[in-house]
C-alpha cells in the first residue's frame, strides 16, 4: 500500500470558491468595522436650562365628544367653525400638527368627516389619539 511520489498526479484545477466566500466575509466585515467607527465628532455638547420654554405649543387638537359635539383644543365648533378656523392655522403655520381625539363610543363617520377635512385643508401632520392597551 505504498505510494510512489512519482506516479502521483498533480490537480489541472484551483477550486477558488472557498478563497472567494473568506473574501467577501472579511469585506462585509471590513464595511461593518467601518460604519461603526464612523459616527462623528465628538464634542461636549452645553447644557440647557431649568427655565421652562415661553413658546406655546403649537399641536391643535380636535376631540369629538360621545354626543358628537366638536371641540378645538377646549372650544366647541361646528364643522364650518372648525374648517375656518384651521385655515387660518394652516395660513399662518402651514406645517402645524393636529391630533384627532374621539370618544370611543362615537359613530366612525364623524371621524371620517374630520379625516376628509384634513386632507381638503391638506394637513400633513395628524394623529390619532388613543389609551395604551393595559394588560
Amino acid at each position: 500500500m505504498r505510494r510512489n511520489l512519482f506516479e502521483m498526479k498533480g490537480f489541472d484545477e484551483i477550486n477558488i470558491t472557498p478563497l472567494l466566500d473568506l473574501a467577501w466575509t472579511l469585506l462585509v466585515v471590513f464595511i461593518i468595522a467601518v460604519t461603526a467607527s464612523v459616527q462623528g465628532i465628538k464634542v461636549n455638547l452645553p447644557k440647557a436650562g431649568n427655565t421652562p420654554s415661553l413658546v406655546k405649543p403649537k399641536t391643535k387638537a380636535v376631540t369629538i365628544h360621545a354626543n358628537g359635539q366638536l371641540y378645538l383644543d377646549a372650544y366647541p365648533v361646528t364643522l364650518a367653525e372648525l374648517d375656518t378656523r384651521l385655515r387660518q392655522y394652516k395660513a399662518v403655520d402651514p406645517d402645524f400638527p393636529v391630533v384627532i381625539k374621539g370618544d370611543a363610543k362615537i359613530y366612525y363617520e364623524k371621524v371620517v368627516e374630520i379625516l376628509d377635512l384634513m386632507q381638503e385643508l391638506e394637513i400633513t401632520q395628524m394623529g390619532l389619539v388613543t389609551q395604551k392597551l393595559v394588560k
